[in-house]
């Protein structure tokens, strides 16, 4: 039983994680290589990626940007391991890179799919700016293994994840995705469908990569906008709405012919939420609002349109 440390990234500094984890590769036998996929980072990061060779360390580089599944294919084709241990690039790991990768060990044999979790420091940000995305992660995204087993499908995320690499002969990341947002979420509603359980433990890494308010929020709209289209190109919807919560929230919301209700307010009151949630001081609840009225609108948006779907799944 072998682990192949996979991290796909584009443009961020990446030393740190690596050194740390590099320090394991040789001194735990289990734990074979780490591989670097750069997905088209510009050529003076490429040349820092490269410095990280040696030792274990293998870069796998794209000349051009190929999409965040499209890079999780790639490495999963290229390593060795018999388990694929992904972390996403923006992390720092609270303890010991030794204690973190035996844990893993230990773990193996639980589920095909285990999940460590994410974490978030627990003082805010010096940056007012940076408060949203710090505070919708520590009430949203950090939760305990005992509630994510709860909800193994709908708590799934590839930041921190290790997958039994014999998955990979019947599942891939959907390279048909090149937007961000919810490629994690497609590949947990294909493991839900094949039957593929997810367990989860207390294993997490710090999300370090806190993006700005306005940045968050603008990633986020990437993001519903993904998931209104994925929901048209999925056959299972009762199946992917388990997954996704936002989903469920919508076909309930549409039993009591709610959702041009809150497109509507949406169209209206967009531009003020913004300002609220762009601030020192976001209230959670008014973003949870945001989203789910988001997701309405685009709902209505791609309904009007009549999608024809690229994919099916």
């Amino acid at each position: 039983m072998t682990i192949s440390l996979l991290v796909p990234v584009c443009d961020y500094d990446i030393v740190a994680i690596v050194h740390s984890m590099k320090s394991c590769v040789g001194t735990i036998p289990e734990f074979v290589e780490i591989l670097i996929g750069d997905d088209g980072s510009t050529p003076e990061n490429k040349e820092r990626y490269k410095s990280l060779e040696g030792g274990g360390v293998r870069l796998i580089s794209s000349d051009k940007n190929i999409g965040r599944a499209a890079i999780r294919n790639k490495l999963a084709l290229e390593a060795k391991g018999d388990y694929l241990l992904y972390i996403d690039a923006d992390t720092m790991i609270p303890g010991t890179a030794e204690a973190y990768i035996q844990k893993w060990i230990s773990s193996i044999g639980a589920e095909r799919v285990i999940s460590g979790g994410i974490l978030y420091h627990e003082s805010p940000p010096g940056d007012p700016d940076k408060i949203l995305r710090w505070k919708n992660g520590r009430k949203r995204e950090q939760k305990k293994a005992s509630y994510r087993n709860k909800h193994q499908y709908s708590s799934f995320s590839t930041f921190n994840v290790l997958i039994d690499r014999t998955i990979f002969e019947k599942l891939r990341f959907n390279e048909e995705i090149r937007q961000y947002g919810h490629e994690d979420t497609l590949f947990s509603y294909q493991l839900h469908k094949a039957g593929i359980g997810v367990a989860n433990i207390d294993n997490g890494l710090i999300h370090d990569g806190i993006e700005s308010n306005r940045d968050f929020i603008n990633k986020t709209k990437l993001s519903i906008e993904n998931l209104s289209m994925l929901y048209d190109f999925v056959t299972d919807k009762q199946t992917f709405a388990s997954t996704v919560k936002m989903v469920r929230d919508y076909r309930w919301l549409s039993i009591f012919r709610l959702t041009l209700i809150l497109a509507g307010l949406f169209i209206r009151f967009r531009e003020r939420m913004e300002l609220r949630i762009d601030s020192a001081s976001p209230p959670l609840w008014l973003f949870d609002a945001y989203k789910i009225s988001m997701f309405c609108t685009y709902r209505e948006i791609h309904r009007r349109k009549k999608t024809i779907p690229t994919f099916i799944l």
